[in-house]
Order: C-alpha cells, then structure tokens, then sequence
C-alpha cells in the first residue's frame, strides 16, 4: 500500500470536545488536510518541539527520545495506518541499526515523536478518502502551529504588557510548567513581530 507524505499544518483549539484539539496534518504533495482531535497534553508536547521552546524538564516524549537515543534507537518514520470508527490508528518505525520494528501507539504521541526525532509522517489513500478534507485556499481557517482564529486574540490579557514584560511571563510561565500559558504568550510576542 503506498504511503503518502504528511506535514503538520498546525493545531486549534477543538470546537466538538471541550479540552482537546485539533491536529491538522496536510499532504505535501496535494491539497487535502487530515483533522485528527488529540488531547491537550499531546498538543503542547508537539507544539512545544516546533516552536523551540525549552520546558525546564523533559517532558514524556522528550525523556522517551533520550531514553532511544541512549539505546542508540531512531524513529524512521510514523504511520497513521488506519482509520476505524472515527479512531486514527498510528505506529512509529524504530530501529537499532540492524532491526527494524513497528510499535503501535496513539497518533498524536506518534507525531509528538516524529517532530522530535525529525522523521517523516506518513497515512494512506484511504485515510485521506474517508477523513480528511479539501485545504482552504482563502487564508482563513488555521493558522500553522497556533491557536484557532476565533480564540480572541487577547486570551491572557498579554496586549497591555511590553516586549520585556512579555519576556519575563514567558519564562515564568516555563519555570511553572505552564505551557498553554507560555504558548499564548508566545503567540503574543509573534503577533508583534509582524
């Protein structure tokens, strides 16, 4: 079965399950987008790895990637294989040099995996066929690795604070393992940045 390639087009907040988001995926040689509803914590691991913020200790995922790096074990690719009932099945595919294996896990701590050790992601035809949808070609909709559009921009009051201000909330926000806290302030900071 032929695998098609996937990158990650970005994350909203979900607007069908209170607490969880939505992880768009975009196929990198077509138009279709695949939306696959992943828990908060998923998201902020991913999210967290593409924005390049440092949490001030390792997260799961991250404790997992040095744990397989100290066993010298590399993530060549993740697959979303299947689709069941609504449910995304995943798999990573690791391997020491000498032997490949596949290891079936939730997609979202696949890809939360995948952007750590910079593997491809891969799904099927008939993935794309039943779930995913046309990409919106009008500049509205998500926006790549931030929070959905209808969020009002000034979710955590950061408007009012200067660049500096914004700084030192960032990094206590990091020191305190808030990380939907620092990732709004994060959007903040980038706002201003254009």
């Amino acid at each position: 079965m032929d695998k098609i390639k996937m990158g990650i087009f970005g994350l909203q907040y979900s607007q069908t399950q209170t607490g969880a988001y939505a992880l768009v995926l975009e196929e990198e040689s077509g138009t279709r987008r695949l939306p696959i509803i992943i828990g908060s914590s998923e998201a902020q691991a991913i999210a967290i790895e593409l924005e390049n913020m440092a949490p001030t200790r390792p997260l799961t995922h991250d404790l997992f990637r040095s744990f397989a790096q100290s066993f010298h074990i590399d993530i060549q690719e993740v697959i979303i294989y299947n689709f069941v009932d609504g449910v995304f099945y995943g798999k990573i595919v690791c391997t020491d040099g000498t032997e490949e294996v596949e290891i079936d896990c939730r997609p979202s701590d696949a890809i939360a995996l995948a952007v750590r050790f910079k593997c491809p992601i891969f799904t099927h035809e008939f993935i794309l066929n039943a779930a995913a949808f046309e990409k919106d070609n009008s500049g509205t909709g998500i926006r790549a690795i931030a929070i959905a559009d209808d969020t009002p921009v000034d979710q955590g009051g950061f408007s009012q604070l200067t660049e500096d201000e914004l700084e030192e909330s960032l990094n206590a926000a990091l020191a305190k393992e808030d990380y939907e806290e620092a990732s709004l302030i994060r959007d903040e900071l980038n706002r201003r940045k254009k």
